[in-house]
């Protein structure tokens, strides 16, 4: 009962075609192995007032077998929110691993903040109150951050996208993975403009450009995966 309640957020805007698939595979492959501590933060997360914000459990679990795959140890978010996302990296990369992570609201990550500290992974964590785009220029204003880094995650305002896209390039490492969040927005970047909901409008356009943008990127590889509310992935060459 406890992981169904939480499931209708994921549910409302995933892209599989219906709610007792989403569900079939939430229960089979992603809840068994869902550490306690994100079930914990992840039940917070459905109390506030724009739980829809909060990281898809099926795409967090994607993000961890990222994360194992390439051995990252040096990872920055942009976008923190309440932390699903942001624990779940800190509990996969190893105990002297780090992470830059970056939001305008710390109120919203004070939400999750008491189950990182419970789980003994907060020392991982530098996080960092403000707006994305100047924390990244300082860093990069260091030419010793250029290229030290394992893997991004990015899940903040879209219309920045591009811009972090630049950044993030110069900070990862040959070899390093940028993963981009809400890609497909609800699957409204294949629909007719007149059926698009008024409220979604703007952002579809945004994730339209961005898309195209990313598909002739010759300095990544891509692949755009329909999980959660779409994710893509780019391996920096």
């Amino acid at each position: 009962m406890e992981n169904k309640a939480k499931t209708t957020t994921y549910t409302d805007y995933g892209l599989l075609q219906t709610p007792e698939l989403y569900e079939y595979l939430l229960e089979t492959s992603v809840y068994p192995r869902e550490a306690k501590p994100l079930k914990e933060i992840r039940a917070l997360t459905s109390t506030h007032s724009q739980s829809f914000m909060g990281a898809a459990p099926d795409s967090g679990q994607f993000l961890a077998f990222i994360l194992k795959l390439i051995n990252a140890k040096k990872t920055i978010e942009i976008g923190v929110f309440t932390g699903y996302s942001l624990l779940l990296t800190a509990l996969t990369i190893p105990d002297d691993g780090k992470i830059t992570a970056i939001d305008v609201d710390r109120s919203a990550y004070e939400i999750g903040l008491p189950v990182i500290e419970k789980a003994g992974v907060k020392h991982k964590i530098n996080f960092i109150e403000s707006q994305a785009l100047p924390v990244l220029d300082q860093l990069l204003g260091d030419p010793a951050n250029k290229e030290t880094f394992d893997f991004a995650f990015v899940d903040a305002d879209k219309e920045n996208y591009k811009n972090y896209h630049e950044r993030v390039l110069e900070l990862l490492k040959p070899g390093g993975v940028v993963i981009y969040d809400n890609t497909l927005w609800g699957g409204t970047v294949a629909m007719a403009e007149e059926l698009v909901p008024e409220g979604r409008m703007m952002v579809r356009d945004v994730a339209i450009e961005f898309n195209k943008y990313l598909g002739t990127d010759g300095r990544v590889q891509i692949s755009q995966v329909p999980l959660g509310d779409g994710v893509t992935i780019c391996r920096r060459l």
